[in-house]
């Protein structure tokens, strides 16, 4: 499972909503690293994942090691500004024993509301990694206060480009079927249901796209 992004699949793409604060996009940093976190941890659990159910879990602790060094990307995305007009103000997060606390997003140039990324399918989940020339969309995270402004598009079209200029000629994506909103910004960017599967109860939808196809 690889996907909990933008919940506005309908937002032109590579755009946002009238009014957004502008996203920056930009390459992961080590500084990121709790920010990261925190953001993958608050997104699962929104959408009724626990994060621990995700294969190969590890990876969201050691994103140099498992995508940059691996030959792959990985892409954060900040927000500046005071935290309740970044974030808006959620008192359940605020508590002491709150799993995620949205001041961890606070990375060094401001908020950390959004990440992904790809790698080559070899180095990816076991299923998946006899696709010849193909990279794996992972991580893919956009803060639930800040979801329905078009940030899922504009990281999924960064990534993308991203992807065919590291020569990659397919982008392969799983997201659990619960996930709609995911399901249906990959519909909606041109990806193709391959098939469905099932893993520690969840069930999920593998897509798959060229990149050439524009």
């Amino acid at each position: 499972m690889t996907d909990s992004s933008d919940r506005s699949a309908d937002t032109r793409r590579g755009g946002s909503e009238s009014g957004a604060t502008a996203l920056r996009l930009r390459q992961y940093d080590p500084r990121d690293s709790e920010a990261v976190v925190c953001l993958d941890g608050w997104a699962l659990r929104d959408v009724g994942t626990d994060p621990d159910d995700i294969p190969g879990n590890e990876d969201v602790r050691a994103i140099t090691s498992t995508y940059l060094d691996a030959g792959g990307a990985f892409l954060v995305g900040v927000l500046s500004g005071p935290r309740q007009a970044v974030l808006g103000s959620d008192d359940s997060l605020d508590t002491p024993d709150a799993p995620e606390r949205p001041d961890r997003l606070r990375t060094f140039d401001g908020w950390l509301v959004a990440a992904g990324g790809f790698l080559p399918s070899e180095d990816g989940y076991e299923d998946e990694r006899t696709v010849s020339g193909a990279a794996e969309l992972h991580r893919m995270r956009v803060a639930p206060s800040v979801q329905g402004r078009g940030y899922g598009w504009q990281l999924l079209d960064a990534l993308e480009s991203r992807a065919a200029a590291a020569g990659f000629d397919l982008l392969l994506a799983t997201t659990a079927r619960r996930q709609t909103a995911a399901v249906k910004l990959y519909r909606s960017a041109g990806y193709t249901e391959i098939e469905r599967s099932r893993y520690k109860g969840y069930e999920l939808v593998h897509f798959r796209r060229s990149i050439h196809d524009g």
